[in-house]
């Protein structure tokens, strides 16, 4: 049978991201893993492939490779080519790049490496070090496909403002990473590259819509890459690898300029952030991003300086222990609770939280993004005759609303945000929500079915941190719940299909939420927690 237009131009354009890795960087064929091997994470250190010093290179953190390169004993052409080759491997094995440009990031490192020796100094906060980009992030020249075979060969003609403040700082981009059809659904997966696959256990998902940058940066191909989050799109996939990600508030970081499967949505607002295997590089990144004040060029941004936050020596914290819809998985619970004891034990108080108002922040954030009738999705799905994947059939069966229907709901919205706020001062002192990033550790692939739990603090525009608390899934300990009362049909089926031998040794994440615009307070708080859980 003849292949559509839409998988004509797929293919086509998978061919062309191949053809863009260097010959150098293509795995010899006697060296590849088969595909029964799931875990690729040691294929850097077991394949012989890699010299010491590339895995020294790579196994660095952000601001480690900052101090080698201000230093001088590494340059940034050998840091860059280091990871341009780990992001190559991570490609190869796991198809986390939608966009490579290798070459050009080399050369971009000769020019910071001249520069310092010229002149003893470095250009700014950033230099030298490769980060890499989601794929909604415009770079000139290049693709900003979001999933969607329509927008392929369709190169950008201006940067995202954070990808000029990034360069402006001295960062090398080297690569943009796989996300799903619109960046609208919890696992990366789009009919243009396919599915991305966790690099721990391929059979299961690296979580969505940054699932590219989450699955690169656990395999190591990024010491430091930069996602967004509609409903949960930075933490869903931070959680799903175990790796460190800032939620912020609307107005802290630039969002100008990026390209959109929703363009013109702002009943929520879409943020960005950074993923990181450390929380060092999280709170680096983000405190050198304000301080460029990106309110100057981003006239939605707000003139808020980085602020030094001083905490209470005794916290109080409420347990989101189920958000009402979904119960977690035996490990996101027993990690709950052995978390919240540590807490304890450290000094800090420990509340539980009612969940009375996350099923109708759930509900209205569910019908914000549908509230043009899938007009959006479908009007980029027909140049090409592209499907509707599965995953979209809400987007496809969708009613549009009205101008007077979307003011209600923009109503509706406004008045859940005030009465969470007085629930939140009710509690007294009260200064943050632990909880669930997501149902899981990790699920099979296809298998994400809640976003409830990130999702409503993208409708609240709270600040939040999904960190891995130090728990991993025991397949013993973790058995499935006997006799469970499901919260929902969801929650059946998730709990149906939940597998601990799948998932065994999984790390798992939790959530830190504060309030709105709290960004230096969530991570001075997460900084806590994290000395909790190491006792």
């Amino acid at each position: 049978m003849m292949a559509s237009k839409w998988e004509q131009v797929a293919e086509a354009k998978r061919a062309a991201v191949f053809a863009n890795i260097t010959p150098e960087y293509i795995i010899p064929q006697h060296l590849v893993p088969p595909s029964s091997q799931l875990d690729v994470t040691v294929f850097p250190k077991e394949s012989g492939w890699f010299s010491q010093k590339e895995l020294d290179i790579t196994g660095s953190t952000s601001t480690q490779i900052l101090q080698k390169i201000a230093s001088q004993t590494w340059t940034s052409e050998e840091v860059t080519r280091a990871f341009c080759k780990r992001a190559a491997a991570a490609h190869q094995l796991t198809n986390c790049l939608s966009e490579i440009f290798f070459t050009e990031a080399i050369e971009a490192a000769k020019s910071l490496d001249e520069y310092l020796h010229k002149t003893g100094k470095v250009i700014g906060p950033f230099h030298g070090l490769p980060i890499s980009l989601k794929d909604n992030f415009n770079v000139v020249g290049k693709d900003s496909t979001v999933g969607f075979t329509s927008l392929v060969d369709d190169p950008a003609s201006y940067n995202s403002t954070l990808v000029d403040t990034l360069e402006k700082l001295g960062a090398v981009r080297y690569c943009k990473t796989n996300v799903p059809t619109a960046m609208m659904i919890p696992e990366s997966v789009n009919n243009v590259y396919g599915r991305t696959v966790h690099p721990s256990n391929r059979k299961l998902t690296s979580g969505g819509s940054s699932g590219g940058e989450s699955a690169l940066i656990l395999f190591g191909g990024s010491p430091l890459g930069v996602g967004t989050d509609i409903g949960g799109s930075l933490r869903i996939p931070a959680a799903c690898t175990g790796i460190f990600t800032l939620r912020p508030s609307f107005g802290r970081f630039t969002t100008q300029r990026c390209r959109s499967g929703l363009a013109g949505q702002e009943a929520v607002m879409s943020v960005n952030g950074p993923l990181a295997k450390t929380f060092e590089d999280i709170i680096y990144f983000s405190k050198t991003i304000v301080d460029t004040q990106p309110w100057l060029v981003d006239p939605k941004c707000l003139p808020i300086p980085w602020r030094p936050v001083e905490l209470k020596k005794k916290l109080k914290i409420a347990m989101l222990w189920n958000d009402s819809m979904v119960v977690p998985t035996p490990p996101v619970t027993r990690a709950l609770k052995e978390t919240a004891e540590k807490l304890k034990k450290a000094g800090h108080e420990i509340v539980d939280w009612d969940p009375v108002l996350h099923p109708q922040a759930t509900r209205l954030l569910g019908r914000m993004f549908i509230a043009d009738g899938g007009k959006s999705i479908r009007k980029l799905l027909a140049p090409t005759e592209e499907p509707f994947r599965p995953e979209m059939n809400f987007y496809e069966k969708a009613t549009e609303l009205g101008s007077y229907e979307m003011w209600q709901l923009h109503l509706e919205r406004s008045e859940l945000q005030r009465q969470y706020l007085e629930q939140w001062r009710s509690y007294g002192g009260l200064d943050a929500i632990l909880g669930p990033t997501t149902p899981y550790s990790s699920v099979e692939n296809g298998g994400f079915k809640h976003v409830g739990y990130t999702g409503v603090f993208n409708v609240l525009d709270y600040s939040a941190v999904s960190f891995p608390c130090g728990v991993m899934v025991d397949k013993d300990k973790d058995r499935p719940l006997t006799n469970h009362n499901p919260l929902s049909e969801t929650c059946k089926e998730i709990h149906a299909e939940y597998n601990p031998d799948l998932v065994h040794g999984m790390p798992v994440s939790l959530q830190l939420v504060a309030n709105r615009l709290e960004e230096e307070k969530v991570l001075e708080m997460t900084k806590i927690v994290l000395q909790a859980c190491r006792l």
